[in-house]
């Protein structure tokens, strides 16, 4: 497999994070009374090597890709969707479009393996590893060579986004199935029950929930003998499009820009990301708690907190979206808030009695 996937992690500053911390604490305002927003902003210093980092500019790529899991009826809505969700990307139809105009991101879309060719689109990048994944149930997603070219589609998206100079990477995704595909892969990792990571997905009922674990289960069995690698468990049960955003995940540690991660899809190729590279870790914000419950051992295994809970379950990147406004209020607080010397504030003092001596008067 691609070498450069195991090309070292950039390290993180510490020194800039203390120098962020130590300015937080300046401002005008109690120590720690910004809570998250205060832990976002050091590890993004920490990232940037700056104690004022910043987000801007962002970039957002969203990877589609088709699954052969489809035809064992683990999806609410038809393979076609997914050529269909592509054309609306292009044409700025999606619920990601539409937010990346309100924020002001670029937007990228990337064919890392659609079942159809969608052929030229506006604002489309073809680097397709294939039509679509084979059915997992029955056989490998993919073989090397193509589990190479979608690794490396995610490699060259970051690429790209280093020479426009973004300073923090949003993956998405669009590929119907890969629910599917991203719980066996947690499950091959992590080893919780199909059960407890199976998910609604695109809208299944109860009864098709049911399904869908049993359907897991089954693909374990089919490929974990098999398997002693996370590229291992990536390239037998995973997707073109997932293994891109894998890829976009190990580069953007490699070359030091900070990732704002999206839901279960995302998280489980975040999962993957890490495993191969532990530091990688550092690298990593998760924007939101999905409705996924597939996402949860995830959390768990890296030792993620959130930003958000809205219990979104669509993917594309939409939570990670919907996350960077917080994230820009974190840098703009550490920029542009005073100082107590600058605003002539008195900082609490030793002249300020503590609680015990205010109860005992």
């Amino acid at each position: 497999m691609a070498s450069w996937l195991m090309d070292p992690i950039k390290p993180v500053s510490d020194e800039a994070a203390k120098a962020a911390r130590r300015r937080l604490d300046k401002l005008t305002k109690p120590k720690g009374s910004l809570g998250v927003l205060e832990e976002l902003l050091v590890r993004l210093a920490a990232m940037q090597d700056s104690d004022l980092p910043s987000v801007d500019p962002a970039r957002i790529v969203v990877f589609a890709g088709d699954h052969g899991i489809v035809k064992e009826g683990v999806s609410a809505y038809p393979q076609s969707v997914t050529l269909e969700m592509v054309r609306n990307f292009c044409q700025g139809g999606a619920a990601i479009t539409v937010m990346a105009r309100q924020l002001g991101v670029p937007i990228e879309v990337v064919d890392v393996g659609v079942m159809e060719n969608p052929g030229a689109l506006p604002g489309l990048i073809s680097a397709r590893a294939g039509s679509g994944t084979l059915n997992i149930l029955t056989d490998p997603a993919m073989n090397p060579d193509q589990f190479d070219v979608a690794a490396r589609a995610g490699k060259a998206a970051v690429d790209r986004a280093v020479g426009e100079g973004t300073k923090l990477f949003i993956g998405g995704e669009m590929g119907i199935g890969n629910t599917t595909a991203a719980a066996s892969v947690v499950c091959a990792l992590l080893g919780p029950p199909p059960e407890s990571v199976a998910g609604p997905g695109t809208g299944l009922d109860v009864e098709g929930v049911t399904h869908k674990a049993d359907v897991i289960q089954k693909i374990l069995l089919r490929h974990l003998d098999m398997t002693n690698t996370p590229q291992g468990v990536m390239r037998r049960m995973g997707g073109f499009e997932m293994t891109a955003l894998m890829g976009a995940y190990i580069r953007c540690g490699q070359v030091g820009i900070p990732v704002l991660v999206d839901g279960m899809i995302a998280s489980a190729c975040a999962l993957v990301a890490a495993t191969i590279h532990p530091p990688l870790k550092s690298w990593l914000i998760f924007s939101h708690r999905s409705a996924e419950p597939g996402q949860y051992p995830v959390f768990k295994a890296l030792d993620a907190q959130p930003v958000l809970q809205l219990d979104m379950r669509l993917g594309e990147g939409s939570g990670a979206a919907a996350a960077l406004p917080i994230l820009r209020l974190a840098c703009a607080l550490q920029r542009e808030m005073a100082t107590f010397e600058e605003a002539g504030v008195s900082e609490k003092g030793s002249d300020v009695p503590d609680r015990a001596e205010v109860s005992e008067a």
